[in-house]
Formats: structure tokens, C-alpha cells, sequence
């Protein structure tokens, strides 16, 4: 009998850990959007890079012509509009969606810039790629440097257009992929810190763009296709995206009330469930600007500690006294983060907590770090407020006199 009410205890503990996890599950999930379509998702703050929602977020997958915000920054910042680029037989024999180049055909750099983000040619992409560097190949390796910058550590371009595409490098098979982390983070580059951004911004928010070919024969009309653009006071910019690996993906932004939000879809549906990419992106969009605000870092109540620190071997006032030194927090540019209701800056000291003399006024020992989660957005540096010479012979000698004066 007492071993049936063993095994029964013991059910019944499993049971009731089980449905604790169940209900913590479901009120993590109930922080969040609710269900999306895409199987990989993420919303970040613009200004600060935090990512205050994911789904799959980290998991690579094959991102389609998103993949062309980094070919048009790119192109901002090392090409020359005015330059003149000649279509090779590459560019030419180009899949749809495509611009229609002939080989030989020349046309103005700056020209197929809209080509390329407007309409999301591919053999614009190409030409681009190769006026660059020389070959698409050449260009990929550029892409994926400019990723590394940036802090992407999960993306691999192989091309300038985002079809899909692998190579096999030592053996191991690599391909064209990111993820909706990484994706976010080459938008928020791209609107954000590129000395590029506002020619970027122009050309991804042009309604309808004509241009001719560099002999003047013939006249070629682009159109905005990111829809995005008419669904939300605020929208900002976005990039559309499909293949047959991918599925449709979407990358955009919004600013509103001060809050600069992006986000990024991969796998959002196959066809005929095009409509699932902007359902997901304004779901995402309301989830951030309802639910997150702007709260000042600096505005964080300081840790309760002393503001002092023990000098071992300096000089004190009287003998047998502990030598200190004040210390302060240096000035810091106050960031604002988007945070959401119950979420906590922390404010951890890292640093000396006990000096060696001689210590001079203003020396650096430590820092601040403002936190949310596991990480740091915000550092002040922590300086000694007073200078403690080192115990000397002469001190020693100073203070014996003045206690026999007594």
C-alpha cells in the first residue's frame, strides 16, 4: 500500500511539473504577437539593436532578394552614380524578375540602383555586382565582410540578388542564408548608421522611378512594390522577397512616437499566401509600438554601495586609519531604450573594489554597466575622486610626532 502512494506521489509531482512548465510556456507566449506565419521572425528596436521579439530568430534560412538591401548600401557607399555599366552575358542571361539587359547594353549606375530595389531586378543586381568588384563572386565576399562589421554572425551571401544558390567550401555545403536576426540587424545598418542612409531611404520610398538605357534607345518605368509603405502611419522602407527555398520573406521598418521599429520575415508562406508576409509584419509593428516605450537609461536609481574605497598602504589622517579615496561616475550620452512594462534596468558595478597606493585623483577603476536581460547598453566610466600618497618613511615619522604631542 505505502508503495502505490509512492508511485501515485510521484505521478502526481510529474503531472504537476509538467503543467507549471505548460502554463509558464503559455505565459511567455502571452508576452508576445500571438501566432505568426512566418517560421522565423523578429521584431528590434532600431535605435538601440535590441531584439524585443523572436521567433526561430536565430535559425539560418534562405532570405531571397532581401538579400538586395545589402547590394543597394553597398552600392551607395563604394559606387559612383553617374558611373556607366556595361551588361555582361552573366547580367543578361539573368532569371526573372529581371530588367531585360542585353550584353553590351550600357546603363547609368545610380539608374539601376532603383531597378534593383524598386521592381527587385536581378540582372541589376548582377551589373552591379560586377561595375564593383569585378564578378558576382568578387561582390559576395564583400557582402559577407560588410556582414561581419555589422554584427551578423549567421548570414552567407553568394549572390548580389538572393537566389537561391550553394557552394560547397572544404567539403562543407554552404548557402546564400541569413537569419531574421542577422536580416534586421543589415536594415538597421542600412537606416540607421550607414553614412548612406538617407539616399538609401529615397530610393526605397520612391513610388515609380523611369530611366533610359545609355544611348538613349529605349526608356524603362520601375514601380514600388512594397505595399508596406500605404499600411501604416510611419512606415518607413522594407524589402520584398521570394524563391521556390525561401518561400516570401519581408524586411521593413516603421518610425512613430520617437520608436524606430524593424522587422524581419523569412518562410512566410508559399504561394498562394503572398498576403501572409504584411499580415505578420503589422502584427509585429502594433505588438511593439502597444506594448514597448522609451525609457532613459541615466533615469536608473544607482546601486547602494559606498562611495568610497580602502587604499591599502596609503596615507590616512592618523595612524591605524584605513586610507580611502571617493570615487565617481563619469559623464555618459543617455540612450534610450524601447522596454516593456515589468522589465528592470540593472546597473552593475565591474571594477577595483580596493586600491593599492599612490592613487591619483581621476584615475579610472572601473564601470558602470546599465543592463536589460544579460545585456549591456549603456557603460559610465568610474574615476577616484582623491589622490592617496603611498606610507612613507617621512609619514610614519610625521604622525609618531604628532601623537607624542598629545
Amino acid at each position: 500500500m505505502k508503495r502505490i502512494k509512492k508511485w501515485v506521489c510521484l505521478f502526481l509531482l510529474i503531472i504537476g511539473n509538467f503543467m507549471g512548465n505548460c502554463l509558464w510556456i503559455r505565459a511567455e507566449e502571452g508576452q508576445g504577437p500571438g501566432s505568426l506565419y512566418a517560421s522565423s521572425a523578429v521584431l528590434m528596436d532600431g535605435d538601440s539593436g535590441r531584439i524585443l521579439y523572436e521567433k526561430n530568430g536565430y535559425e539560418p534560412r534562405p532570405m531571397a532578394s532581401t538579400t538586395k538591401i545589402m547590394t543597394c548600401i553597398l552600392a551607395l557607399e563604394e559606387g559612383n552614380e553617374e558611373d556607366l555599366v556595361t551588361a555582361s552575358s552573366r547580367a543578361a542571361s539573368s532569371p526573372k524578375v529581371r530588367l531585360g539587359v542585353t550584353e553590351g547594353e550600357t546603363f547609368r549606375f545610380g539608374d539601376l540602383l532603383y531597378s534593383l530595389m524598386l521592381e527587385s531586378h536581378n540582372d541589376a543586381a548582377v551589373m552591379i555586382a560586377e561595375h564593383l568588384d569585378g564578378s558576382v563572386e568578387k561582390f559576395a565576399e564583400r557582402m559577407n565582410e560588410k556582414a561581419r562589421e555589422i554584427g551578423c554572425k549567421n548570414t552567407y551571401f553568394i549572390t548580389p540578388n538572393g537566389l537561391d544558390a550553394s557552394v560547397k567550401i572544404k567539403g562543407k555545403e554552404k548557402v546564400h542564408s541569413t537569419t531574421a536576426a542577422d536580416l534586421s540587424r543589415i536594415m538597421r545598418y542600412c537606416i540607421m548608421e550607414s553614412p548612406e542612409r538617407e539616399n538609401f531611404l529615397n530610393i526605397t520610398r520612391t513610388d515609380s522611378y523611369s530611366f533610359y538605357d545609355g544611348e538613349r534607345k529605349q526608356n524603362f518605368a520601375c514601380y514600388n512594390h512594397n505595399a508596406f509603405l500605404g499600411m501604416m502611419e510611419g512606415a518607413l522602407t522594407g524589402k520584398t522577397g521570394f524563391t521556390a527555398n525561401a518561400g516570401y520573406c519581408y524586411v521593413g521598418a516603421l518610425q512613430r512616437d520617437g520608436k524606430t521599429l524593424i522587422v524581419a520575415l523569412l518562410a512566410c508562406g508559399w504561394p498562394n499566401n503572398k498576403s501572409y508576409k504584411w499580415k505578420d509584419t503589422v502584427n509585429l509593428m502594433n505588438y511593439g509600438l502597444e506594448n514597448y516605450s522609451l525609457h532613459s537609461l541615466l533615469d536608473t536609481k544607482l546601486p547602494d554601495r559606498e562611495e568610497i574605497l580602502p587604499v591599502k598602504n596609503g596615507q590616512s589622517s592618523q595612524l591605524g586609519e584605513t586610507a580611502c579615496t571617493g570615487i565617481t561616475a563619469g559623464e555618459a550620452k543617455d540612450r534610450k531604450l524601447l522596454m516593456r512594462e515589468g522589465e528592470t534596468v540593472r546597473v552593475v558595478y565591474e571594477g577595483k573594489n580596493v586600491l593599492e597606493a599612490p592613487v591619483k585623483a581621476g584615475t579610472r577603476i572601473g564601470t558602470l554597466k546599465y543592463l536589460v536581460g544579460d545585456q549591456s547598453y549603456l557603460s559610465r566610466p568610474v574615476y577616484t575622486t582623491e589622490t592617496v600618497e603611498a606610507i612613507d618613511f617621512y609619514w610614519c615619522v610625521e604622525k609618531v610626532m604628532e601623537r607624542w604631542a598629545f
